[in-house]
């Protein structure tokens, strides 16, 4: 069983059935990271520039034949971030900032043998979030990243790939903070239900010994 597999008790997450109040029994402390702000943004970026490093496996025979190309993680790495407040928006800033996301680019060498290569891609982004005001503990800029590319080419003059990337950057504002929250306690946790294939489960439902009569339905039925 599981949470949301027939697992029946109020001490579980899934849809408040009656009074949301009621199980509600104190209040918690917890260390989490508050998002202030977030924002996507999606888009098609063309003729993008991949030059690969550390291929899989090593010194393969060019040209390559571009199969795919994948981010590797779905943490963007941040840089060059600036934040200018506006001055007619309050607690609301411009945010620049430049994303790198790594990738694996898939491929076959002139010989067929499929490697796999490692490359970045770096997008800027300039948007407008809500800023917490100064604190002592520091706000922070997090990055959720996400790239593919199932179109590409391969550039023999300067072995890179030029590639039609599917991008995706959810750029969030958060600081680490004790939030005070209403709690129902510790969740109760369901036992585990083991998966099996059941590769046995059709030879299993025939029965032991073979039914049915003895004979060929006449008694000269084996006569010739």
């Amino acid at each position: 069983m599981s949470f949301y597999s027939n697992f029946q008790t109020d001490k579980c997450p899934g849809p408040i059935n009656g009074n949301p109040m009621n199980g509600l029994n104190e209040k918690v402390c917890l260390q989490a990271q508050r998002v202030f702000d977030a924002c996507i943004r999606q888009g098609q970026n063309d003729g993008v520039v991949l030059n690969i490093t550390n291929p899989v496996p090593a010194n393969p025979t060019y040209p390559l034949t571009f199969i795919s190309a994948r981010s590797t993680t779905s943490s963007g790495t941040v840089s060059a971030f600036q934040v200018d407040r506006l001055p007619d928006r309050a607690n609301c800033a411009r945010v620049q900032a430049t994303v790198d996301i790594p990738v694996e680019v898939v491929y076959t060498d002139a010989k067929g043998v499929e490697g796999k290569a490692s490359a970045v891609v770096t997008v800027s982004e300039d948007v407008i979030l809500f800023v917490p005001q100064p604190s002592i503990m520091p706000y922070e800029v997090q990055c959720v990243v996400s790239a593919v590319s199932p179109e590409g080419e391969f550039n023999a003059q300067n072995n890179t790939f030029v590639v039609d990337l599917c991008i995706t950057v959810i750029l969030k504002i958060v600081i680490n903070v004790d939030l005070l929250v209403p709690s129902y306690g510790y969740c109760v946790i369901p036992p585990a239900q083991e998966y099996t294939q059941e590769v046995c489960a059709g030879f299993f439902e025939l029965p032991l010994y073979p039914q049915g009569n003895t004979n060929c339905g006449g008694s000269n039925c084996c006569n010739k």
